[in-house]
This record gives C-alpha cells, structure tokens and sequence, in this order.
C-alpha cells in the first residue's frame, strides 16, 4: 500500500489511474472524471493518491480556500473526490488516505482546518478517523450554473484540525466563497 500527496500540476502519471477509478464508479451516472472539473465540483490543489501493487485505488482531494465564517475569514483545506475502489476497501487505505490528507491539510496547504460535506451514511467512518461533524447553513455557488445556493443546516460538514483544534471553530453562517469540494 503507498500513499502519496501530489500537486495538481504534476498529476499527469497519475492521471489514467485516477480516471479509471472514478469512471467505474461514476461514469454511468456523471460521465467522464475530468480533474480540470471534477463532475463540477471546485477542484483540488492537492491529491492524496493511494495505490495497491502499482494500480490506483483511491484518492482524495484538497483545495485551499479563504471562505467566511460568521464575520471571520478562515482557511480551509476543502476535501472532495474522496473515493476508495470497492475491491481495495476493507485494507485500512481509506483510513490512511484520510491520514495523509490531514496531514497535507497542515503541513502543505497550510490550512486552519479541513473542511468536507459528505452523505449520511458515510459519517461514521469519517467520525471513525478524527473527523468532527458540525452543523452550519452554508452559502455556495451551484456546481452546475454558478448561482448562489443555500443549504440549511442538516446535510453533513465535517471538520478535521489542521494548524487549529476544531474547538477553534467560529461561529456563524458559512460563506464558502466558491464551489463546494
């Protein structure tokens, strides 16, 4: 098992792999991973890339950001793409991809926090692995034409610290000034 952070920019050997991984999940429903605009949502700075015997079989990505929080600027890592191939679950890889990507939420990114939504039903893993889930009415821009959306509170956010403890968190409305992850 390997686990590495890769910059955006220099994504290209890792590309086929990773376009192979999301098509076999996503392809039917979304069409082709293209990571310019990952099925438009913002996308990443950063990829958390893990692989088993050579072969790509989840990833994770981040984006830093300045969003709004109350009336408080605060820098996230915002986490999306995070994704582990059904035949390499079970092994702990996405255990150590979210390990990986805290740790380049802090130490390369640089980021206060990190920050992801994410369905139900995966909470408990996320909760499993340091992830704090919190409750917050967030502003957006819609993945599909760019206008402003508003999600109340409800819909799972989960926090993870970076340079601050969640404790640190402020409170208010959250503007994520951008796309969500």
């Amino acid at each position: 098992m390997q686990v590495v952070v890769v910059e955006h920019g220099a994504l290209a050997p890792w590309r086929g792999g990773l376009c192979r991984l999301f098509d076999a999940e996503y392809l039917a429903e979304h069409g082709a991973w293209d990571p310019e605009q990952p099925y438009g949502y913002a996308p990443a700075d950063l990829h958390v890339v893990g692989s088993l015997d050579r072969r790509v079989v989840a990833h994770a990505g981040l984006q830093r950001r300045t969003i709004g929080v109350g009336d408080v600027d605060v820098v996230v890592a915002g986490v999306g793409g995070v994704l582990v191939a059904h035949a390499a679950r079970g092994v702990g890889l996405g255990r150590a991809v979210l390990r990986e990507t805290a740790r380049a939420a802090r130490e390369v990114a640089a980021a206060d926090f990190a920050y992801l939504g994410c369905r139900e039903e995966v909470v408990p893993f996320y909760r499993s692995c340091g992830w704090t889930r919190t409750r917050v009415r967030e502003r957006s821009l819609s993945r599909v034409d760019g206008a402003p959306v508003v999600q109340e509170p409800g819909p799972p956010v989960l926090l993870h610290p970076a340079r601050r403890p969640v404790a640190d968190w402020p409170d208010g409305d959250v503007d994520l000034r951008g796309r969500p992850w």
